[in-house]
């Protein structure tokens, strides 16, 4: 029985194939392809005689940020002068066969394993084997016309690149880490809600969630990465400069807020479920520490886009409930109570508060 296709699956890997950064750099290849292809025949000498490596050396170039694009031709032109330095070396004692084949094959990978060739890796044995086996009979004139026509596509790409709408990743930033910052601010509020349950709480949840945030974490930054690489050597990121550095910010202030309420989790989560860890919470303290984590989680939701006095308020908000939480554990650490997990919940709390403050 033939399976039937998944058609929503489908559809969502033509959505994902067909956005629109996609479909603007797509038709920016092919016009850089186009043109390269238009301007091969005008290049001196044997080169006009292989216009369909221009093209070539247009693909090698054109890559989603500014920056990339230089990088890989730059590497792949560097590959190339490397494979055919080699080639030149082995045809001085061999023609073609498959002895000769394979030695620049071979010496072409090792060669493309030097540190910090990059893109340059996968030219050196590729430009190799085409001048030994397409250009032997001239391999002068085809080395030539080959370093040439990539070169002119390799420039070609880049410039429409560079010229044509500059790609700027710059939209997906927000959302990224608004997303995370209600994750962070979540948390911290069922971790409040836990704390007034009976115990072990009905809401647990929340214990399990230290990976999530840490993968949420990361993907914030790899957002905010492509972002910052997308800027460089971009003339469009002049006028976004500011507002990039402000992203940037906020990805550590993030990380800083990830790390502490992981710590948090951890913390509340051996209390509750590990008996012979040594963390418990003494008694009378649930309540304290459950206003903390409520008061701490509004200011975290309210951090970047909330109103200025909203947020000044709940600040103090958080730091008075902090402090009277840090009033009853002294209180409770005098009754010879152990305080250690609580008393480590104020300090990541107090820290949320210094970095929440500190940001721009």
């Amino acid at each position: 029985m033939t399976p039937k296709p998944n058609v929503p699956r489908i559809l969502r890997a033509l959505r994902q194939a067909a956005t629109g950064h996609r479909l603007l750099f797509a038709a920016k290849t092919a016009f850089a392809a186009g043109l390269a292809w238009y301007l091969a025949p005008l290049m001196p000498g044997t080169a006009a005689s292989y216009p369909y490596y221009a093209p070539l050396g247009v693909l090698v170039s054109m890559h989603p940020t500014v920056a990339a694009s230089a990088k890989h031709g730059l590497q792949s032109l560097l590959g190339l002068c490397l494979g055919i330095a080699m080639a030149f070396a082995v045809t001085t004692f061999t023609a073609p066969n498959a002895l000769a084949v394979a030695v620049v094959v071979g010496l072409g990978v090792v060669i493309g394993g030097l540190p910090r060739l990059g893109s340059a890796s996968e030219w050196v044995p590729m430009a190799a084997l085409f001048v030994l086996v397409l250009g032997y009979s001239n391999a002068q004139g085809f080395s030539f016309a080959y370093v040439l026509q990539m070169a002119m596509g390799v420039a070609v790409g880049f410039a429409v690149n560079w010229l044509v709408f500059p790609p700027l990743h710059l939209e997906g930033i927000d959302p990224a880490i608004d997303g995370h910052q209600r994750a962070l601010s979540k948390q911290l509020a069922d971790m409040a809600t836990a704390m007034t349950e009976s115990w072990p709480p009905n809401h647990e949840a929340w214990a399990s969630r230290s990976g999530d945030l840490a993968r949420t974490a990361a993907a914030v930054r790899t957002v905010v990465d492509e972002a910052k690489l997308s800027a460089k050597a971009n003339p469009r990121s002049r006028r976004r400069a500011k507002r990039l550095a402000g992203d940037l910010d906020a990805l550590r202030t993030v990380e800083r807020l990830t790390f502490q309420i992981q710590d948090i989790t951890d913390v509340l989560a051996s209390v509750i479920w590990e008996e012979d860890a040594g963390t418990v919470i003494p008694e009378g303290v649930p309540r304290n520490l459950s206003e903390a984590l409520e008061n701490v989680a509004v200011v975290i939701g309210q951090w970047r886009n909330g109103d200025p006095e909203d947020v000044k308020s709940s600040l103090a908000e958080a730091r008075d409930s902090v402090e009277a939480l840090g009033d009853v554990v002294t209180e409770a650490a005098a009754d010879q109570a152990s305080v250690t997990a609580t008393a480590s919940v104020a300090m990541s709390l107090r820290r949320i508060i210094t970095s929440v403050s500190d940001s721009p």
